[in-house]
């Protein structure tokens, strides 16, 4: 069984072209567009880097923090 969506989300979904790859400066501009919580999102990025599993010698894991809106402290 299918949950529906609500409102806020039904007109963000509205907004992504999903048939489009945006360039990264263009998706930070619509996810900022696209925030309907009321609380800080995470947003998860996957990149393809060009790399085989012959040229990989060791794996990297990177953390990024930059929070859309301002922290309350």
């Amino acid at each position: 069984m299918n949950k529906a969506h609500g409102k806020k989300y039904l007109e963000a979904d509205k907004l992504i072209d999903h048939e489009k790859l945006y360039q990264p400066q263009e998706a930070v501009t619509l996810l900022k567009k696209l925030n309907y919580v009321k609380f800080d999102p995470t947003v998860e990025v996957h990149m393809k880097l060009g790399v085989t599993h012959v040229t990989l010698t060791r794996w990297c894991a990177v953390s990024l923090c930059c929070p859309l809106a301002p922290v309350k402290r």
